[in-house]
């Protein structure tokens, strides 16, 4: 008992102190306990019957079967309670903690949340991140943050002008002379150049006023229900991309584990087939020297096995292709993402200059009324 509590002190230090990636392994048995105290057996053979209650022939002189867990404990329904208690009661000692963080146990596809979740990063990633040493996976979490930083940043601010562009669209007063846009163009161009100091200054300046004025050109903007028509446009344009950004990642994460679960296979077989050839008494040896390989290929074949009963075929090089595919079509995207930027800050350089004439309307006609 002493040796068994030592051994588990051991375990958890290293699970939570040593490994600077506090987690806990809970194992829970799949075989049913007797009354009588003795182990049963982790599944039992039940016969197939057809619509008459009836035993089906297998053709073969037997009767058709298949093989049923005598416990629940793998059952993913029973997963998916567990982990909603456990998102409770976190959330309760949070709360009671007075910490405003909270935990979901959903994905955030099942939440509705279009945001790109970050991959796991396992013990040795985790630790050698933490010595400042970057890894793959780590550099892939950074671009997810970067990714998702941008999502959030173009969505707020295209909102903004979608809003102020749909409410001037609305009050706009046709009048003769020259439009309002036009008008909102010459506020901001004049605003550049004042703001020129020096002699790059205002080079930048003109810059930005040919960007602006190759925005408003290249749209055949003329009026505020030309610029919202525009800006209405770059709002659905930007939930359209979005949406085949986060579904192409979601994608690129399921292939990226079948892929590495595949290769994982690959690599431990040799060791598994060996253990076959093994001479009996050699075996147990054999296991324990080769034990975190043989579990390795366990976890693969059973992550394949699941796969192919699921009615999915294994097909490393057609998800490979895939991947790739969709890599390059989740660069391009991003690219456009990234390119109405430029068309956001025309529209918001134009709303600042309608919040200036505004302005200056109100001071002019406060001196008015003096």
């Amino acid at each position: 008992m002493a040796h068994f509590c030592s051994f588990l002190r051991h375990f958890i230090e290293c699970h939570t102190v040593c490994s600077g990636n506090p987690h806990a392994h809970i194992m829970l048995t799949i075989r049913p306990l007797k009354p009588d105290g003795r182990w049963g057996p982790k599944c039992r053979k039940v016969y197939d019957l057809d619509s008459q209650g009836n035993r089906i022939p297998d053709g073969k002189g037997g009767w058709k079967n298949h093989r049923e867990d005598t416990t629940d404990w793998n059952n993913r329904e029973n997963a998916e309670k567990w982990r909603a208690a456990w998102a409770a009661y976190a959330n309760r000692a949070l709360e009671a903690a007075g910490r405003p963080e909270r935990i979901d146990h959903r994905s955030y596809k099942r939440q509705g949340v279009d945001k790109i979740p970050s991959i796991h990063m396992g013990v040795a990633a985790s630790q050698m991140e933490r010595k400042g040493i970057q890894t793959e996976k780590g550099n892939v979490n950074r671009q997810i943050a970067a990714d998702n930083k941008l999502l959030k940043e173009l969505k707020a601010r295209v909102t903004r002008i979608y809003n102020w562009s749909k409410e001037q669209a609305a009050v706009e007063i046709p009048q003769g002379g020259d439009s309002l846009v036009a008008r909102l163009y010459e506020a901001q161009a004049k605003v550049n150049q004042d703001k020129a100091r020096s002699r790059s200054g205002k080079i930048k300046a003109l810059q930005e006023n040919a960007k602006l004025l190759a925005f408003l050109q290249g749209n055949g903007i003329n009026s505020m229900q030309e610029l919202y028509e525009k800006v209405s446009a770059m709002n659905k344009d930007y939930y359209d991309l979005r949406g085949q950004i986060v579904g192409a990642e979601r994608r690129l994460a399921v292939l990226d584990e079948r892929l590495e679960m595949w290769a994982q296979y690959e690599k431990y077989k040799p060791i598994r087939q060996k253990l076959d050839k093994v001479k009996p008494g050699k075996r147990e040896k054999y296991q324990q020297e080769h034990r975190a390989e043989l579990a390795g290929f366990d976890a693969a074949a059973h992550f394949l096995k699941s796969l192919k009963e699921s009615g999915e075929a294994i097909t490393p090089k057609a998800w490979r292709a895939e991947a790739a595919k969709l890599t390059v079509q989740k660069d391009a995207d991003y690219q456009k993402m990234r390119a109405m930027r430029d068309e956001i800050k025309a529209v918001e350089n134009l709303r600042k200059a309608a919040d200036r004439l505004a302005h200056e309307g109100q001071h002019q006609q406060k001196e008015q009324e003096r």
